[in-house]
């Protein structure tokens, strides 16, 4: 069994419908529908609800906090998955990924991914992009990536494509894509 930590940490994936005030916002979390509705064989996922964010609020505080939390749970988890707001995801996945590089670190593979568009929409990314980090997160070797949009992009390096609605690598050029499909850099 691939003993999985899902850190939530909010983010447009998990923002819900505020009828009252007529706007998505993050007081409740989805991810315990979107993991139920998954067939997960094999895996066993610990879910961390660290914070429920929208991502332009954090504070470098927040995303050292993401960093430590990542680093313990690699302690006792094969992997660790982090559901986080696209736009300071890059911030976060270049924190972790200076932590991730000292000697001292763990040597386990961190998925961070997101949503362009929430997960309550008829046309949503939420649920594809969930599903390729639950997978990716068992396949990838030691390291600190974002998965979202059939890519898997290694940190440093990962930028949101504000014009496309994703991410990219800085160096574009450097990407290929494996035998699964999948993009890799």
């Amino acid at each position: 069994m691939f003993r999985l930590l899902l850190i939530s940490t909010g983010g447009t994936i998990e923002k819900t419908y505020d009828e009252l005030a007529g706007v998505l916002t993050n007081h409740l979390s989805v991810l315990d529908v979107m993991i139920g509705s998954l067939d997960l064989r094999g895996v066993i996922i610990t879910r961390q609800a660290l914070m429920n964010k929208d991502s332009l609020e954090m504070t470098a505080q927040d995303h050292q906090d993401i960093a430590d939390a990542a680093f313990q749970g690699a302690q006792e988890y094969d992997g660790i998955v982090i559901v986080h707001g696209t736009d300071r995801l890059a911030v976060t996945g270049e924190v972790i990924w200076k932590q991730w590089s000292q000697p001292n670190a763990p040597r386990k593979s961190v998925v961070l991914t997101g949503a362009m568009r929430p997960y309550e929409m008829r046309r949503t990314d939420a649920v594809q992009n969930l599903t390729e980090s639950l997978v990716a997160v068992q396949i990838l070797p030691a390291g600190v990536f974002a998965v979202m949009h059939n890519k898997v992009l290694a940190f440093p390096g990962v930028t949101k494509d504000l014009t496309n609605g994703t991410f990219d690598k800085i160096s574009a050029q450097d990407s290929t894509a494996d035998k699964s499909g999948m993009m890799r850099s």
